[in-house]
């Protein structure tokens, strides 16, 4: 599929478990781009293993959280994860739209989606994320989606900002 394809097909959402290979790859895409991107430099496989295997994702299935994908035209070209952190609080996590599909409102989707999720599945009252500094285009899409500055809530050694949006 080209870029001109993923621009134009049409696209959908769907739960997937983490470990199906569409979702495996993602996850390697998103992790291989972060990667990049914090140490402005290239990495290569095994970075990317290890780093995945710092940051697990096993817990985004029910009843500790979600994975969802994102397909245009039956490709797999985005994911967002949804974890609890407790009984009224969600976490968006392992957000990430291939480059090639950007720009077509993928990402906000998928932030509407993880919202209801975070509400009709988990009865959460609010949405939190953390972010990277460096990640510029993405504190201003939560910006855009209603989500607001807020104090440390984790300790994740990648994190710079952290966000929340409280739910209606």
């Amino acid at each position: 599929m080209t870029t001109d394809d993923l621009r134009t097909a049409d696209w959908t959402t769907a739960p997937l478990p983490v470990s199906h290979p569409d979702a495996v790859e993602l996850i390697r895409r998103y992790y291989t781009e972060l990667i990049i991107r914090y140490y402005g430099r290239p990495t290569n496989d095994a970075e990317v293993s290890a780093v995945i295997a710092q940051e697990p994702s096993d817990d985004l299935a029910l009843p500790t959280g979600i994975f969802t994908v994102a397909r245009i035209g039956g490709a797999a070209s985005g994911c967002l994860g949804v974890r609890v952190l407790d009984a009224a609080t969600v976490e968006l996590t392992r957000m990430f739209v291939v480059p090639e599909a950007r720009g077509r409102g993928v990402a906000g989707s998928l932030i509407e989606l993880a919202e209801g999720l975070a509400r009709d599945t988990f009865g959460a009252r609010a949405v939190r994320l953390d972010t990277r500094a460096d990640l510029v285009e993405a504190r201003a899409l939560y910006a855009r989606h209603g989500y607001r500055e807020i104090e440390r809530y984790n300790d994740s050694p990648y994190a710079d900002h952290w966000f929340e949006k409280t739910l209606a």
